[in-house]
């Protein structure tokens, strides 16, 4: 199969267009059939291109006077950034077709209102989700949203348990993915109204809905696909990032504080890098906006080259699968159930 055309924000994130440059240079080694169409200020971006040639080979590059803020808010990046900013552009180029995938390690805010706009949802989708791989002991699962929404009424939940279902089937080619429902507790009278009434949704449908899921769950890969809010997502998916740091930290000291444990990591070494490689972030980068009529990936703003590269290998995979089409037409078989329970929650 013939790698797509993958439009970059190369403006966006926290540390220029270097890494974002190293990082597609470091995804080409794997997948040297990518082309890039690349969205940035000339003047900086060609020099990080200098340095790397077979990036430079590999893209186009398009000029953009103007790009959007780390901390812009998403109503002002939309209104000042519209048709001329490198994120918008970025999107852009995925509508008109002259990529198949967009990625942006920028403002999560202003990546999410622009998309919406420029791509629009697909047809029964009430807000998007972005989507995150999550490491667990029994391999990997998929929490969604981490980000995009707070909130929400029942019917919002049960479009992205369709959503993650229709991801992991296409991505991991799971048949028949296991779907929990994160709240504060397994019994059927605990959580918020909306949750409740998600769960007795999603209880009715044909979805392999196995109940509510806790949040130490997660870790141990009790469901493939955890559905939330983006509020609670995103704070479950910082926390447990920053958890994987305090361990790794926690590990240099104790490695450090004498002789002996030196010793015992010379010969443990193969070990701590394994498990260094589970725990790093950077490995599960990238988190594919769910719900659009169009691919569109967030990386992570602080992500370094190895991380950008993961986000370049999802935006690959997701294009080459076509799996807004899957997503749309499961959407579709599950419309009168989700209709019902939207009419309820105008009543």
């Amino acid at each position: 199969m013939t790698d797509p055309v993958i439009s970059v924000d190369v403006m966006g994130g926290d540390h220029g267009p270097e890494i974002i440059v190293d990082g597609i240079d470091t995804a080409l080694a794997q997948r040297a059939g990518a082309r890039f169409l690349l969205f940035g200020d000339e003047q900086i971006v060609r020099p990080a291109l200098a340095r790397k040639p077979r990036v430079e080979s590999a893209s186009t590059l398009v000029h953009c006077e103007m790009s959007v803020a780390m901390d812009a808010k998403p109503s002002v990046a939309l209104r000042q950034g519209r048709k001329v900013s490198s994120m918008w552009q970025a999107i852009e180029a995925v509508k008109s077709g002259a990529a198949q995938a967009c990625i942006s390690a920028g403002n999560t805010g202003a990546l999410m209102a622009m998309s919406k706009v420029v791509l629009r949802t697909l047809p029964g989708i009430e807000r998007p989700a972005i989507v995150a791989v999550w490491p667990t002991v029994r391999g990997r699962s998929v929490v969604l949203d981490v980000g995009a929404t707070i909130g929400g009424p029942a019917s919002q939940y049960a479009q992205f348990a369709v959503m993650g279902a229709a991801y992991v089937r296409t991505i991991f080619g799971n048949p028949d993915p296991t779907i929990g429902l994160l709240n504060i507790g397994v019994e059927d009278v605990k959580g918020t109204d909306s949750v409740r009434e998600a769960a007795e949704l999603l209880s009715r449908s044909e979805l392999n809905f196995t109940g509510f899921i806790e949040g130490d769950g997660i870790g141990r890969g009790d469901a493939d696909v955890i559905v939330t809010d983006g509020f609670t997502g995103n704070i479950a998916l910082k926390t447990a990032e920053g958890t994987a740091r305090q361990i790794a930290e926690y590990l240099r000291q104790a490695i450090s504080g004498s002789f002996f444990s030196r010793l015992g990591y010379v010969f443990a070494r193969p070990a701590f890098q394994s498990l260094r490689q589970r725990m790093d972030p950077n490995a599960a980068n990238g988190g594919m906006f769910l719900g659009l009529n169009g691919i569109v990936v967030k990386s992570h703003g602080g992500a370094d080259a190895s991380g950008f590269a993961s986000a370049v290998n999802l935006a690959v995979d997701v294009a080459n699968a076509d799996i807004s089409q899957t997503i749309a037409a499961d959407i579709e078989k599950m419309q009168v159930l989700l209709d019902d329970a939207w009419a309820q929650t105008l009543d």
